[in-house]
């Protein structure tokens, strides 16, 4: 991670100004352009039976017809209805004090780590002028900083789900108000201007003690490794502002204005027609949560799966007025095209790798089988003994000549809450994870990819990374903050006892290691050789997994059903030859 070497304290980002007056760092002077105080009051949860079904509804509803293009939205009613943001009240009723949450249903044991992480993830908040904001990455000071004591975008999603679940929604939304406020500043890296719906991948409290005064201080990647900007950024700020209107049942900060063109920025910048012949988005190496060089350029499942998982969102959350009009006609002709392409080229069982190990090459025209030219000699060993006969997974990526075969857990579980995958292939998945056991979760869950890449092509594909080497970091390590994604998939498909078990194997280490970053080791046996400790989004991840097991209605906030109007995948042999 980068840094900006600029110090703050934990607790409240007291800090000193090595680099504030520097050029290519950006600041929020004023944050009080307009008045954020309505917003920032409890919302009134509405009074709606809670037993409702958690179904979206499906596209063409969502649309308005299959004649959508000549439709009138101007004087339509929203895409939502109230009743779909409402998730079940606190259990006990009213706001869980931190040191005793969660509060358990009947017959569920609450474990007494929960109460420890709840103070660690409290100690993790960042304020604002007086509001929490955020939580920083890690509270560990054995370490020198880096960029661990900044908020991270996508590190804050889980705490901010745990939040939620709480009952304290004020920091998610003043977190999703500053986010906003920081994608509408000017944004240059070496004298060329990203684009203008660009999320920033984190940003810090800077405190001037000679004019007492606080600012934001904002990365878009200038001060990042490898100075790639953050994709997913945008995508997780739509999704947690969906989860927020779920949660709390609060549709007006998704209506005001300014979230409404936010939401328009981001998606502009991934639906605007180029050369590309895919739907899906083309993307450099370190724009994820794997930010350093790991061979996931091109179409990395990650994106993908939650750029698939914003743009459904987004068709929930945006007005059908004269502005989001177009922007929605954009969106329901993409999913359809983006799920069609995922589940067709991306998806990988026992029979779709005995097609392609059976490929013929050099197809010409329309009726190639083998669209993208893959040479079957290309096949990893390992792929053939890692597919059990019931089971399956969507790959690392698909470009031309190339097929990445690696598991990816962060894509493949949002592929199953998205639904992305169908449920035929969400039940693959979770065969593959119960089968691979030993090698997806060990002991500790979960490894980000599969397998490690090692000996020459280590040097090759991640140029030599110290960080990255076998089994270590993004390269085969194991991240506790994918339990909260694991679990909320489990619940999703059924098989709860999947996310029970894993959680009952992270308890056994996490806190008397101290909550660390990553575990290293074909297992997991080993804390990280650079993980810091008390990283908060482990802590917030196992919090958001416990408070899921205790009460699955929440999984409703970063869960989609199926949309019955979404075309399902067809035979590769018929589908491509067709």
């Amino acid at each position: 991670m980068s840094s900006f070497n600029l110090s703050v304290d934990a607790n409240h980002q007291n800090g000193n100004a090595k680099n504030a007056s520097d050029s290519s760092s950006f600041t929020v002077e004023d944050i009080d352009d307009f008045d954020f105080s309505k917003l920032l009051e409890k919302p009134r949860p509405l009074n709606i039976d809670r037993l409702r079904s958690l179904d979206e509804r499906s596209l063409t509803e969502l649309a308005g017809s299959p004649q959508l293009r000549n439709a009138d939205f101007s004087n339509a009613p929203r895409v939502h209805d109230h009743s779909d943001y409402v998730i079940s009240p606190s259990v006990g009723g009213g706001r869980r004090s931190g040191f005793n949450t969660p509060r358990s249903l009947p017959g569920f044991e609450s474990h007494p780590m929960v109460g420890e992480a709840w103070d660690a993830l409290r100690r993790s908040m960042v304020y604002f002028r007086g509001q929490p904001v955020g939580t920083i990455a890690a509270v560990d000071n054995s370490e020198e900083k880096l960029n661990y004591d900044q908020v991270f975008v996508r590190d804050f999603v889980p705490s901010a789900l745990a939040f939620l679940m709480n009952g304290e929604p004020d920091i998610v939304k003043n977190f999703i108000l500053k986010t906003l406020r920081l994608q509408s500043w000017e944004k240059k890296i070496d004298r060329f201007q990203l684009g203008e719906g660009v999320m920033p991948a984190s940003f810090k409290v800077f405190h001037d003690p000679v004019r007492n005064h606080e600012t934001l201080i904002a990365d878009f990647g200038e001060s990042a490794i490898g100075r790639v900007a953050p994709v997913d950024s945008g995508f997780w700020w739509i999704i947690l502002l969906r989860a927020y209107t779920k949660s709390t049942g609060d549709s007006s900060l998704a209506d005001m204005p300014e979230c409404q063109k936010g939401i328009r920025l981001i998606l502009s910048l991934c639906l605007s027609e180029g050369f590309d012949t895919f739907p899906t988005l083309l993307c450099a190496d370190g724009c994820c949560m794997i930010d350093r060089r790991m061979g996931v350029y091109g179409y990395p499942i990650e994106i993908q799966a939650l750029f698939f998982m914003a743009l459904r969102c987004a068709l929930l959350l945006l007005k059908h007025d004269g502005e989001g009009k177009e922007m929605v006609e954009q969106i329901v002709k993409r999913l359809h095209a983006l799920s069609y392409h995922m589940r067709s080229y991306f998806w990988l069982d026992s029979k779709q790798l005995n097609d392609i190990y059976r490929y013929k090459t050099e197809e010409y025209s329309h009726t190639a089988v083998n669209k993208f030219n893959v040479i079957p000699d290309s096949l990893p060993e390992w792929v053939f003994d890692f597919m059990p006969p019931h089971g399956g997974f969507f790959i690392g990526n698909v470009s031309p000549a190339r097929m990445d075969f690696r598991w990816f857990a962060l894509g493949n579980c949002i592929a199953i809450l998205s639904s992305l995958a169908t449920p035929e292939q969400s039940t693959a998945i979770m065969d593959l994870i119960e089968s691979r056991w030993e090698e997806l979760v060990g002991e500790m869950p979960l490894k980000v990819c599969y397998p490690a890449i090692e000996s020459h092509e280590w040097r090759i594909v991640t140029g030599c990374d110290p960080k990255n080497t076998r089994w270590s970091y993004h390269n085969g390590g194991s991240w506790p903050v994918l339990l909260w994604l694991l679990t909320a998939a489990c619940i999703k498909t059924g098989r709860p006892q999947i996310a029970r078990r894993a959680i009952e194997v992270a308890e056994a280490r996490l806190h008397k290691d101290h909550w660390p970053e990553y575990y290293d080791g074909k297992v997991g046996r080993y804390v990280g050789k650079q993980s810091r400790k008390n990283q908060t989004w482990s802590i917030a991840g196992y919090l958001v997994a416990k408070m899921m097991l205790e009460d699955p209605s929440h999984v409703g906030m970063v869960s989609l059903e199926e949309d019955k109007q979404m075309k399902p995948v067809m035979r590769r042999s018929n589908s491509w030859t067709c």
